[in-house]
């Protein structure tokens, strides 16, 4: 623990391509760091994506693990005996406060929000793995609270901090595919109902099943619902739509600039409203899971000096066709960014890599002058921002949006109807029983 420490507020927005679209932290707080100085961070979910996250910050210091499975924080425990071990982050937190300067989290998307926003509540730069919230409130609950107490975040969606992602945004901005005005993104895989079990096997010694839950509402321990099998129930996890939306949609989201829908131009008049239209196909509703494949559209308002758009998300092996794809197969994953000239396209999950569509028309174009900074290193960036050194590019000012639109997507299926979203209240205004659909009631002992 550091003797004294030193609170600089960095309260500048960035700006890029001339465009007003904010792609970096909005603001932070950095210690007083020196060349060799390093962060103290303590890790929410040791194991899977917390593993790896681990493993993405281990050059700093890292002194306590929180894990509710004994088991499988086993790896983490030997690869780091120096940090003090918990299987509660409220005790963990309220015991090593003043120890902690930033926290990662990596557990199942129903306690994202419950443990990042007690960390930032007290003041601690926070790395969440996405989707960033299992809910479109809990989305806004991360947006909101990292500004308030200006700390550093960064999302888990890695494909942001690679050069393909972001010469691919500059693509789009600079005006070489035009004016875009739709844009489609599709996932390989679906997903399909579930059904409770109804057997109640014993719940094994290393595992704290309460804990699990955290604000879930409780039902007996099983199998069926860890390790990982949770994503797929709509108790724990977010389905395909959130396990990869995250991710395969960040490339169609930043071209078409639609943080903006969020966080309107402060130098005009507020609106009152900033209305998203939202519908949703899908194989089935079903409460407990989730459907085989939906198909979801946004109709988007004016951003900036963007015109109306059109965003479709698919999921479960549909996509928007042949005819989409300006005379290339279809493929199985694909985020495609459309204009009048062209279009900006990536297969990869990730967005690592795209191309220019169509290939013959873009044959050696080099693009234009590169505006966005370059790092390599999506953890690498956020431990950096951290201690003051430049800012992140996936902060929660725009993996809350993003995630805010994806969980969107989940509740329309189960609204039923075509709506429209207000993005300033986050309400849904003209259905109110719909609104339903966009948080849930927490368990006993858990709160935001």
């Amino acid at each position: 623990m550091r003797s004294q420490v030193t609170r600089r507020a960095l309260l500048q927005s960035s700006m890029f391509g001339g465009a007003g679209l904010l792609v970096l932290g909005k603001s932070s707080i950095a210690f007083g760091y020196g060349a060799n100085d390093k962060l103290n961070v303590a890790s929410v979910g040791v194991a899977g994506m917390g593993w790896a996250d681990l493993n993405g910050v281990s050059s700093e210091n890292i002194v306590a693990l929180c894990d509710v499975h004994e088991s499988r924080a086993a790896k983490a425990h030997e690869k780091f005996p120096q940090a003090k071990r918990y299987k509660d982050f409220r005790r963990m937190f309220d015991e090593m406060d003043k120890g902690i300067d930033a926290v990662t989290v990596a557990t199942p998307d129903h306690t994202h929000a419950v443990a990042a926003v007690a960390a930032m509540k007290r003041g601690k730069h926070v790395y969440c793995e996405k989707p960033l919230t299992r809910t479109v409130y809990e989305a806004r609950v991360m947006r909101e609270t990292a500004a308030k107490h200006k700390v550093v975040t960064q999302m888990g969606n890695q494909g942001s901090a690679s050069e393909g992602l972001r010469r691919a945004v500059e693509m789009a901005w600079s005006g070489t595919i035009g004016t875009v005005r739709e844009a489609h993104v599709w996932f390989g895989g679906g997903d399909g109902p579930k059904t409770r079990p109804t057997d109640e096997p014993p719940v094994p010694p290393d595992l704290s099943w309460d804990l699990w839950l955290g604000p879930a509402p409780y039902r007996p321990y099983h199998p069926d619902y860890l390790p990982a099998k949770w994503r797929g129930w709509r108790a724990f996890g977010s389905g395909g739509m959130g396990d990869m939306g995250c991710h395969t949609t960040n490339l169609a989201f930043r071209a078409l600039r639609l943080d903006l829908l969020w966080n309107p131009d402060p130098a005009k008049p507020r609106p009152a409203q900033v209305l998203i239209g939202v519908k949703a196909q899908a194989s089935e509703v079903d409460v407990e899971g989730y459907p085989r494949w939906m198909e979801v559209e946004f109709k988007l308002p004016a951003r900036g000096e963007m015109p109306p758009a059109t965003l479709t998300i698919y999921t479960g092996g549909r996509n928007p066709g042949e005819a989409a794809m300006r005379g290339e197969a279809m493929t199985k994953w694909g985020d495609l960014v459309s204009g009048e000239k062209g279009a900006v396209f990536s297969s990869c999950p990730w967005n690592t890599r795209f191309q220019l569509l169509p290939k013959k028309q873009f044959e050696g174009f080099t693009g234009p002058e590169r505006t966005l900074p370059r790092t390599g290193s999506h953890h690498g960036e956020w431990v950096n921002a951290c201690k003051g050194r430049g800012e992140t590019f996936s902060s929660f000012q725009i993996g809350g949006p993003l995630t805010e639109l994806i969980q969107l997507a989940n509740a329309a299926v189960l609204v039923g109807e075509p709506f429209e979203y207000d993005t300033l209240s986050g309400k849904i205004p003209a259905l109110p029983a719909a609104n339903e659909q966009l948080h849930r009631v927490y368990r006993e002992g858990w709160t935001l």
